[in-house]
């Protein structure tokens, strides 16, 4: 419906992957045994989140010795890679990630892990490594992130899922908020958790 062609109200429909966009894989999607989006605790995609940029990462899985030097300090990090700059034009050499890094995030504490491209894994990989080792360490995923202009450091992620019964993904807002004093109160807020 439209003002446009004389109705009432504005109302609008979309038909669409659920993989469009900024977007949260689940289990289900990658694994047989995995859950819908609406089981995953929302809190997984808010809270403490690192921002690394991996530079000269085209066309490969990015792996722990690309992190030499850096400091894992959020349980949630986010991958800048800059290899699927424009979403208008499809890139089968974007950057992924690979099944080591993520064994060696968890390591250090780590539970979701975001990145700038369509996939953590390659797009011609049909084994989906890196989603097994996901799925084996519990992982929440961020898939399609805008971090364009977004410098390294500590921010604040806020991108819950949409409580889709039974989808194997969500398309998100991924916000990123750099106040220290909303990092420290997710500190404590998760803390009390426990």
């Amino acid at each position: 419906m439209s003002f446009v062609d004389g109705h009432h109200l504005e109302l609008s429909t979309m038909e669409t992957t659920v993989h469009l966009g900024a977007h949260a894989d689940s289990p289900i999607h990658y694994h047989r045994d995995g859950v819908g989006i609406d089981l995953r605790d929302p809190l997984r995609y808010v809270g403490p989140a690192q921002v690394v940029t991996v530079s000269d990462a085209r066309g490969r899985r990015i792996v722990s010795s690309d992190l030499a030097g850096v400091r894992i300090e959020a349980p949630r990090v986010l991958f800048r890679t800059g290899t699927f700059a424009d979403p208008e034009q499809w890139n089968d050499d974007f950057a992924s990630l690979s099944a080591e890094l993520v064994e060696w995030l968890s390591q250090r504490g780590v539970r979701l892990v975001g990145i700038d491209t369509p996939s953590i894994d390659p797009s011609d990989d049909k084994i989906l490594e890196t989603h097994q080792a996901v799925y084996r360490r519990d992982f929440a995923v961020l898939e399609g992130l805008v971090l364009e202009g977004v410098a390294d450091g500590l921010y604040t992620l806020l991108a819950q899922p949409l409580r889709i019964e039974g989808a194997d993904a969500s398309p998100v807002r991924a916000l990123l908020i750099a106040d220290p004093g909303v990092l420290a109160a997710f500190h404590d807020f998760e803390g009390a958790l426990k």
